[in-house]
């Protein structure tokens, strides 16, 4: 079943919470969890809603089960109790979490959907990741899955289908086709986006609830931009 918004105060889209999970649709900028910079987090805001809305005294509890890149927008699943993430970790760790992606890109690719198998090597020290035709010393396998289903006037619009998840995953396997993710200077798109942003959006998720055994499908709005306004 889908979910309406419930919230978008303070600039917080919830796109579905219940007693045990809250999904938010992440802005382009916002991190998932705290880092060096300093910067408030995207979960000390879920906390900070969850604290008023339901007026809880004391620290709110707050499990982190995924992350997306800082530039990246979309959906984002956090646990409201301890109980409720390990089952969402295990979910993710068995594949049995759908995710969809859309993404932006350079060009059309040569084929019009296919799936890329990489080896993936990252380098901490300019937090990027190199693919690899075959595997090599500590790099890991990256496997994806896209189909083009739009061409925008100057871009392309891609859906991609995650079987791996690797660190900077979409956004170097595309780039490794020459369909780099419009903003993306890391991974070779020539020009960066206003805001900093890539064109990268986590559009759609799906599970069955690990409490409730209820089938669970968000769809995250895309947003507002003149070329995602272009890709509905």
């Amino acid at each position: 079943m889908s979910k309406k918004i419930l919230s978008n105060k303070n600039n917080l889209q919830v796109l579905y919470e219940d007693n045990h999970i809250i999904i938010v649709n992440k802005r382009a900028g916002d991190i998932v969890q705290g880092d060096k910079t300093g910067d408030t987090p995207l979960s000390d805001v879920v906390k900070a809603y969850i604290k008023n809305k339901y007026n809880k005294p004391g620290n709110v509890y707050l499990g982190t089960v995924h992350r997306l890149d800082r530039p990246t927008s979309g959906i984002v699943i956090f646990a409201k109790t301890s109980k409720v993430l390990p089952r969402l970790n295990k979910l993710f760790l068995s594949k049995a979490i759908k995710k969809t992606y859309w993404a932006v890109v350079k060009q059309h690719p040569l084929k019009q959907e296919d799936t890329l198998i990489h080896w993936l090597k990252k380098n901490p020290k300019n937090n990027k990741s190199y693919t690899h035709s075959k595997e090599i010393k500590d790099s890991k396998k990256a496997i994806l899955h896209y189909k083009t289903i739009k061409k925008l006037d100057n871009y392309v619009l891609l859906e991609i289908h995650l079987e791996t998840g690797r660190h900077h995953q979409i956004r170097t396997q595309l780039a490794s086709i020459g369909c780099p993710i419009k903003g993306d200077l890391k991974y070779g798109f020539d020009r960066s986006n206003k805001d900093a942003s890539i064109h990268l959006h986590a559009r759609h998720i799906e599970f069955t609830h690990p409490v409730k055994k209820e089938q669970i499908s968000v769809i995250a709005p895309l947003p507002e931009d003149v070329i995602w306004n272009a890709c509905l």
